[in-house]
């Protein structure tokens, strides 16, 4: 007799009519999550936007900078708490660390710190890193925070955003603040916007001893029946096989950034994170069980979201060239000049896409041996579910804690200027 398909394993079109408790439960998520939003943002332009007008190395200026610490804290628990209420789930974690294969029990002890009931609370991973990721679902990026979240990094957390949505209401404003980069997809100009700001962002989080996280997703694009055939068309023109699971990378942003960061920061890693989601078929499309709407709203999320993450040291494992060129001098005056570097030997290229592309074969097999025997549970795979570690964080989601934060802000920028 037939197991009857759970509704995550269905794809969307294919689901039971919308119960009126899902739509209550769709309804209750834009009643806190839209207000959260706003309570943060506001936070945002009261506190934050008048500090902006002093020197950025100011007591002000670090006021500023606390500040958008703070904001991006809370929304990233905003998010674990929608989660929490709307679309229950917990993520998978194995680890690997280039060269030495999977984790062992007392290396993984090392990396997860529990309470008293046993349950994960934090994770002592790299608290300066570029997260990689393949992209199969929307909510890829909310994932990948929320990780973040246990990770300890998630005041710290910057992203690469299309340049159309810069001026977005409520999300376009907040995400300039976050100090998010935006690109225009014109190579010719947005290397040099990504390398300034990236070699401006890692210099600030080194000398101030403070965590840096980076989420890029190399794919550029989700799995969809659009883009499978440009990713086929691509691995052609370079007479390479087409993974199944994933698309072809493309290396050139990630180079890019990781030659910017690199020499700014030393201890740098590269997490790269293969992402699989249940319920998927082998070649299927994750965008057909997964979207925004059907977690959050319809409350189907994924049961779980497994995560695989192998961890390299970026001037040891990967192969970004020679970044001497790169380095941040030092002028006679002692302050810091940037020399950034925007163009490097063609042959460094080549070698760094010949290495990410092997990285994402290596990722496209490990999918197909999950598609096929579910083993990426079990022993050595650290399970955290999506929720706050204590209901005491539920007013600083939703920046209730504003109030007391700003007074402080001004009280010590009203004694700096006295």
């Amino acid at each position: 007799m037939a197991v009857p398909a759970r509704q995550h394993e269905l794809p969307i079109f294919a689901r039971p009519r919308r119960t009126w408790t899902q739509t209550l439960n769709g309804f209750l998520f834009f009643m806190l999550f839209i207000p959260g939003c706003l309570m943060v943002h506001a936070f945002q332009l009261i506190f934050l936007l008048p500090l902006k007008l002093f020197p950025s190395n100011s007591r002000a200026g670090k006021l500023y900078d606390e500040g958008i610490r703070y904001t991006k804290g809370s929304f990233a628990t905003l998010m674990n708490l929608m989660n929490q209420w709307f679309a229950p789930t917990r993520i998978s974690i194995t680890f690997e660390r280039e060269g030495q294969g999977k984790f062992g029990e007392e290396e993984i002890g090392h990396i997860v710190e529990r309470d008293a009931s046993g349950r994960v609370v934090a994770l002592r991973l790299p608290s300066k890193a570029v997260l990689i990721a393949n992209h199969q679902v929307y909510s890829d990026w909310w994932y990948v925070w929320c990780l973040t979240y246990f990770m300890g990094t998630h005041k710290d957390v910057f992203i690469v955003l299309k340049n159309s949505l810069k001026w977005v209401p409520l999300i376009g404003p907040a995400m300039q603040i976050y100090r998010f980069i935006f690109l225009a997809r014109s190579w010719a100009s947005d290397r040099l916007q990504l390398s300034s700001k990236l070699a401006k962002l890692g210099r600030q989080a080194e000398q101030e001893d403070k965590p840096f996280t980076f989420i890029l997703f190399p794919e550029g694009t989700l799995v969809s029946k659009d883009t499978r055939p440009i990713s086929r068309k691509y691995a052609d023109k370079l007479g390479v096989p087409d993974p199944l699971n994933v698309l072809l990378p493309r290396s050139t942003g990630l180079h890019y950034s990781l030659r910017s960061l690199a020499p700014r920061m030393p201890t740098l890693k590269l997490i790269d994170i293969t992402m699989v989601y249940p319920g998927v078929p082998p070649k299927g499309y994750g965008q057909s069980f997964y979207t925004l709407r059907s977690i959050f709203c319809d409350r189907v999320p994924p049961p779980v979201v497994h995560m695989h993450l192998r961890m390299f040291d970026v001037a040891n494992d990967v192969p970004i060239g020679d970044i001497s060129g790169a380095n941040p001098a030092m002028t006679p005056n002692g302050s810091n000049h940037e020399v950034l570097e925007v163009e490097f030997p063609d042959q460094e290229k080549v070698v760094f896409d010949e290495w990410l592309r092997k990285l994402w074969m290596d990722k496209d097999e490990f999918v197909t041996k999950f598609l096929h025997s579910d083993s990426i549970g079990g022993r050595g795979a650290i399970e955290i579910p999506l929720e706050l570690r204590s209901n005491f964080e539920i007013p600083d989601a939703f920046c209730f804690l504003a109030p007391a934060v700003g007074g402080a802000l001004w009280s010590r920028l009203v004694k700096a200027l006295l």
